[in-house]
This record gives structure tokens, sequence and C-alpha cells, in this order.
């Protein structure tokens, strides 16, 4: 089948916890309880659902403003991730700021300097993560997640999915089809940080297999800077295989001015999940 789609101009992902969840139908809201078990609920409406239940409906315009926020907060999550946790995944990093530190000893002769030129350097990496990730936000909220009806709910090819507790969103997907290659790329997963550990992502995650399935699509792709491991192994749980790493990605608002490439990298891994044989 073949889709239109409307151009995209940032990308990332974000995932919480990995649980099982209940897969339901395209129409239809998909429902499981807290925690989740492995036998299938039936489809009902809202107001017959347990109070701990979570279902998942197609996005409404009334959503904007509280999808906006979870997108907001997942990527500013990243902003110390990035600049701490991420530095275990670059050892020529590593490797560059220990030389830095050991010349600094040897150019100035003072034990204090020396001492505090592994704060100065995570602290540069601190602002160049904060200043990149917020040029990214600056570009995403000004593009797709700016007006999702036209650039997910409009298109064919192309959906945007909430996750709902308690009357209130607490997490979002979207999945965009891609003509070129038959295939559906996720998007934009992300789950409230005080709802997190209820399978949520995981159930949004099956939306986006199921819906691709209905529409007869090869495969479902999707591209993570994530650090956190537990977001490659909910990809992995859903039945994705990493296709290619690249530990040079550009993100949508980088400079690549040499202090920013200098304190702020990131690795980018690619997922794929096969659907069926072209």
């Amino acid at each position: 089948m073949h889709f239109s789609s409307p151009k995209m101009v940032c990308e990332t992902k974000i995932v919480a916890d990995e649980h099982d969840a209940i897969p339901g139908t395209k129409k239809e809201s998909m429902m499981w309880s807290s925690p989740p078990s492995s036998a299938a609920v039936s489809p009902a409406e809202p107001k017959d659902v347990r109070k701990d239940a979570v279902f998942i409906r197609e996005f409404e315009c009334g959503d904007q403003e509280e999808v906006r926020r979870i997108f907001y907060e997942g990527i500013m999550e990243r902003i110390p991730n990035t600049a701490f946790r991420g530095i275990r995944q670059q050892p020529k990093t590593q490797f560059l700021y220990a030389l830095l530190t050991v010349m600094c000893f040897f150019v100035t002769k003072s034990v204090t300097l020396t001492c505090c030129a592994p704060l100065i350097l995570m602290g540069a990496r601190y602002y160049y993560s904060r200043k990149v990730i917020h040029s990214y936000l600056d570009c995403a909220l000004h593009t797709d997640m700016a007006d999702i009806e036209a650039y997910y709910m409009t298109p064919t090819g192309s959906r945007f999915w909430v996750a709902m507790l308690d009357g209130r969103v607490v997490g979002i997907v979207a999945a965009n089809g891609r003509e070129d290659d038959n295939t559906v790329e996720l998007r934009r997963m992300s789950v409230d940080s005080r709802y997190r550990g209820k399978g949520i992502a995981k159930a949004l995650g099956r939306r986006v297999l199921e819906f691709a399935v209905r529409n007869d699509y090869a495969a479902v792709v999707l591209g993570t800077t994530a650090v956190k491991l537990a977001a490659h192994k909910l990809y992995e749980s859903l039945g994705f295989r990493r296709t290619g790493q690249s530990e040079d990605y550009r993100l949508p608002g980088m400079s690549r001015s040499p202090l920013e490439r200098l304190f702020f990298q990131i690795r980018y891994s690619r997922y794929r999940l096969q659907l069926r044989e072209e």
C-alpha cells in the first residue's frame, strides 16, 4: 500500500519501562489493568474500565497541551543523561578528558586546578547538552509537535495515540508511514515519569505494530538516541533488532562547532522489526 506523509524535521524517541500489555484493534481503544497480565482483555468503554486501568486511544485536539508537556519533560530528562551517563558510552571522549586533565597539571603545576579540571569538563558537557537539546526541542515544538492533527492524524499513513489513566494523558506515541520503502516509523514515544513501570510504553509500541500490520506495511523502523539501557531492552522485547549504530549523530539544532563537538556526543541506534517479506 502507498500512503502520503508530511515531511518530518526533527526525530527522537523516548521510552519508559518495559512490561506486558494487551494489544487492541485499530479502531477501538486498547485497555489493560496495572499490574498487566498475559491474559487477553476485551475492549470496553472507558466508563467500564477499572480505576487503575489504562487505555489507548487516538489523539484528539484537546490533548495537545498534555501531549506537548509529556514530550517536553521527556526530552528535558535527556540533558543530565546525555551529559553524565552518556560519557560512559564514549571511551574516546573519556581518554581525551583524561589527557586534558594531565595537560592541565603540566601547564599550571597546580594540584588544585588539576583537581578542578574534571568538574569544569563535566560542567561544560552539561552546558552544551542543555544548549543542543533546547535547540532540538525548539525545532520539534515548531514542526510536527506544533500541529499533531496535520502531521499525524490527517495523512492516511500516519497516526498519533495517547495512553489514558484516571482521565488524564500519561503516554504518547506516533506512527509515520513511509511510502518509499513501505515501512512505518515509530516516533515520539514518551511516558509521564509519574506513571512509568505500568507497561504503558510497551503497549504504545504494540499499538504502532498493530497499525503497521493492519495497513499491510512490510516493517516498522525507529531511531533512538536513548542513553538508558531500559529503552533498548524495551525495543528488543517488542521484537526489534538493531540494524546500525552511529557515534557521530547530528541532532536538529546542532551547530557542530569545535566546542560543541568536544562536549556533546550522542549515540544513534537504528532498529527494525520485519513484519513480512517484500
